[in-house]
């Protein structure tokens, strides 16, 4: 179905390709000063000091990218669907997701990506029963891996979400945990990440949703998310900063082992 171009030229690509499986626009839940969500991780990528480039493909109408390309990363970002809903559109993204993963490209999954992609190879999304996660929140860091890059064993992310992993596929590798979130983070091999944290979130915008767009939650884990944006620093930018250092790291033994 998926064609790989599997001939990549052994000279590292500048800048990196990033392509974005759009699940959600997002539409009248932005700010007038975002222009829009694909422009978060912009901004983010570039606060990251990294030199990318974007490709944009619409997964919520069946868009999805016909070539898997070694040399380019692929991300899942967030949406207002659940990963375990039965439309069409998801399940053929799960499909690819099955495929990306077959083919060994590099795949990158952000709250609702994080979701599908456990839900694609064989973990289970459920509603959780303690509720809305919001604000920024702490979890540790458990792999090495990751240790490695923040030796604190510490991880604070953005986060907005009431689905959460209960049970992840079999032979995935858990980044990060809370007592909220058991799944905070979860990697597979050295070449799919997925966080349930938005790293391409700020507080201004988590901010402006939690006083306009939040009616649906409780009005005390509200208060209580807004408190976390003035008592905790985010890590998105070293967030984007780490897996784009993954990815270099990731292509280069590729392009040496194949």
């Amino acid at each position: 179905m998926y064609i790989c171009n599997c001939n990549q030229s052994k000279t590292m690509t500048k800048p990196v390709t990033i392509n974005i499986l759009l699940c959600d626009t997002f539409l009248g839940r932005l700010p007038d000063d975002i222009p829009s969500y694909v422009s978060m991780h912009e901004r983010l990528f570039e606060n990251a000091g990294a030199k990318v480039e974007f490709k944009v493909f619409m997964a919520m109408d069946g868009e999805l990218p016909l070539e898997f390309n070694h040399d380019e990363i692929y991300m899942i970002p967030g949406c207002m669907y659940s990963a375990y809903d039965s439309l069409p559109w998801i399940l053929g993204l799960q499909e690819w997701v099955r495929d990306a993963v077959a083919h060994g490209v590099f795949l990158i999954g952000i709250c609702f990506g994080h979701q599908l992609i456990a839900e694609a190879l064989g973990g289970k999304v459920e509603r959780y029963a303690g509720g809305w996660g919001t604000g920024i929140r702490k979890s540790s860091i458990i792999d090495d891996v990751m240790l490695e890059s923040f030796p604190d064993a510490k991880l604070r992310l953005l986060y907005n979400h009431h689905d959460q992993v209960i049970t992840p596929p079999t032979g995935a590798i858990t980044l990060a945990t809370s007592d909220f979130c058991r799944y905070e983070a979860l990697r597979y091999g050295l070449q799919v990440f997925t966080f349930q944290g938005h790293p391409e979130y700020t507080p201004y915008y988590m901010s402006y949703y939690l006083n306009n767009l939040a009616s649906d939650q409780d009005p005390d884990v509200v208060k209580r998310a807004l408190d976390t944006l003035q008592t905790m620093s985010h890590q998105g930018t070293e967030v984007a900063r780490w897996l784009i250092m993954m990815f270099q790291q990731w292509l280069l033994d590729y392009q040496a082992n194949g």
